[in-house]
């Protein structure tokens, strides 16, 4: 399948950013204090997460990117303003004193994940009206706009920024949180995953009961396309002309965090280039394909893509 030239394409991501810290080591003994195994950490890694791992995601591709977001005057928000800077990301990030930046810490020992800790607060609403004014300038600069919702209050005001990008012509794809999709009516395509479509719609008997309740959710919300990611049974794109179903590349699952990340970023990154919606899918799903035999967030880049 044809892959694109992805470098002039310009992608605005806003949304909720954390920092991902791994902490690897070696687990040879239980504690004599409680039933718990005990790590000797070896080895320390910092990655961008959330709305900067799909940012990151769209560089590797090989597209120019912009992101806004908000982070605290720590030590956790200047690491990801450096890694962020180091993957020749365009960040504003925003700075709040009286916000803790989302850190999600996972103890690894012998390749598998032991324990995750996360250390967050909510933000306060002045830094986002910055943020807003702030969005609208750098609409005129980008191709595509993607709103990456974590459910950390990053995007308080997404309503008027589906607003405000329909008024400059720009799609816009949404990765929803939260059961209440009414704060997304309007975008062009919205990327849940089955559990996340679950909470929204209940449970779907088969494939048409399916087809039905994704068709009802996106005409009542005026959204262009649902893509459903499904695991195992691939991907699904629900537009008005039907639906588009594409199998799951078969490989090795190692880890499927921010495989979500990696699908929006792709499918954004290709429809910037001038791909339709799907063969962007398609190669979104390829995409997929590639991290979730990694560890933790990761990327795809543009050579493993046309390798796979």
């Amino acid at each position: 399948m044809h892959i694109p030239d992805t470098s002039k394409s310009r992608i605005l991501v806003v949304g909720d950013v954390m920092l991902d810290r791994y902490w690897f080591g070696d687990v040879s003994r239980i504690s004599p204090e409680a039933p718990v195994p005990v790590v000797k950490v070896e080895r320390v890694e910092e990655r961008p997460g959330g709305a900067a791992n799909v940012a990151r995601n769209c560089a590797a591709l090989g597209a120019q990117v912009a992101l806004l977001s908000v982070v605290g005057t720590d030590e956790a928000g200047q690491t990801l303003a450096r890694l962020l800077a180091a993957s020749e990301i365009d960040a504003s990030l925003h700075e709040d004193g009286q916000l803790n930046t989302t850190v999600k810490l996972r103890v690894v020992g012998r390749q598998q994940q032991l324990l995750r800790i996360d250390f967050e607060n909510a933000p306060t609403h002045e830094v986002l009206d910055a943020k807003l004014a702030e969005f609208e300038q750098r609409l005129a600069d980008c191709d595509v706009v993607i709103l990456s919702d974590y459910g950390k209050g990053g995007l308080t005001h997404i309503g008027e920024m589906i607003k405000a990008a329909r008024r400059a012509g720009k799609p816009v794809l949404a990765d929803p949180k939260g059961d209440d999709y009414t704060r997304y009516a309007g975008v062009s395509v919205i990327t849940p995953n089955r559990a996340e479509l679950r909470e929204v719609v209940g449970r779907w008997a088969n494939d048409a009961d399916l087809l039905r309740r994704a068709q009802a959710l996106r005409a009542e919300l005026d959204i262009g396309a649902l893509l459903l990611t499904r695991s195992e049974e691939g991907m699904s794109l629900f537009t008005i002309d039907g639906v588009v179903n594409e199998a799951a590349r078969a490989q090795e699952v190692y880890d499927v965090s921010g495989a979500g990340d990696t699908v929006i970023a792709t499918q954004a990154v290709m429809m910037a280039s001038g791909v339709g919606l799907a063969d962007s899918m398609r190669l979104a799903n390829r995409a997929a394909g590639v991290v979730v035999a990694k560890l933790g967030t990761a990327v795809c880049t543009l050579d493993e893509l046309k390798a796979s």
